[in-house]
This record gives C-alpha cells, sequence and structure tokens, in this order.
C-alpha cells in the first residue's frame, strides 16, 4: 500500500508530463480521427497520472477505474452503443480496454486482450507513443471489419486525448 502511494505520488510530479507532452498527445488524437473512419464506433483514449490518495486507500484497481472514466466521459452514450475506451493509469503501468455494450456484441470483443498485449508490451519497452499508436490503429481496423458505418457515421465523441 505504501509503495503504491509513493509511485502514485512520483508519477504526477515527474513521469507523466515527461512520456505524454503535449505534442505526442496531439499525434494520437490525429491517430484516433484517422481510426475512426469507416466504421460506426467511437475511440477514446484516456491517460491517468495517478489516482488519488483517497481511491489508493480504497484500493480501486486500474479495470475498476477504467470503467468508471468510461461512465464519466459518455464513452456508451453513442447511437450504436460502440464506444471503446483505452485506458493508462501510468502509475500502476496498467492499461484496460473497456468496450460499449454493441461492441461486445460482436466477434471484435476477442481481439481486445491481443491489443491489450501489445500495448504493455510496447510500454514496458519504453515505447509509449508507438505502442498507443499501435492499440488506436488496430481497434480502427477491428472496428472496420466488425462493426462497418451504417447511416451518417458521424463522429459522435471528442478525438482529443483525454488527460485526467
Amino acid at each position: 500500500m505504501i509503495k503504491r502511494f509513493f509511485r502514485h505520488l512520483w508519477s504526477v510530479y515527474w513521469q507523466a508530463p515527461r512520456i505524454f507532452p503535449q505534442h505526442t498527445r496531439a499525434i494520437l488524437a490525429d491517430a484516433i480521427m484517422r481510426a475512426e473512419t469507416g466504421h460506426a464506433g467511437e475511440i477514446c483514449l484516456v491517460i491517468e497520472a495517478s489516482l488519488t490518495p483517497w481511491q489508493l486507500w480504497c484500493g480501486l484497481s486500474a479495470h475498476e477505474r477504467a470503467i468508471e472514466v468510461f461512465s464519466r466521459q459518455r464513452v456508451w452514450d453513442t447511437e450504436h452503443n460502440s464506444g471503446l475506451l483505452i485506458y493508462l493509469l501510468l502509475a500502476d503501468r496498467a492499461v484496460e480496454i473497456v468496450a460499449d455494450r454493441g461492441l461486445c456484441k460482436k466477434e471484435i470483443s476477442g481481439a481486445w486482450p491481443d491489443v491489450l498485449d501489445a500495448l504493455r508490451q510496447a510500454l514496458a519497452a519504453g515505447k509509449f507513443e508507438a505502442g498507443c499508436l499501435t492499440a488506436i490503429d488496430t481497434a480502427g481496423q477491428l472496428m472496420r471489419q466488425h462493426f462497418p458505418v451504417t447511416g451518417s457515421g458521424a463522429n459522435e465523441l471528442p478525438n482529443h486525448v483525454e488527460w485526467l
């Protein structure tokens, strides 16, 4: 518990801004925009440096936090229930994917563990930008394959990278 607390404290002040500076977040936002063409899905990337002391005290896991962020960011609020959250918790070196129920009904849901594994490997190797770009691109390809555009295909959620 104490070790995790200090890891989160360190991440907030030193690690996170260095790993994902503004220009990197702009590149990732561009990648999201490109990856969302040709399908009815919505991709959101949320990067969180660390949890609050209260969240740590309560023992909140990265998966529980990802579900919370999915709800707060309203990723579920799309016409086809086709929102996808890629969540990074830097202090715990954790990544999670939360897919809305429209995506879970498709064969696509079996591919998320592979996307997560590739992203984890890239992050462990220090290739933060490249790992995120690959995850975003792969998610876009999978959605084009399994969730093609029906109707207007309008962009329902912002394409920027959310920084919590």
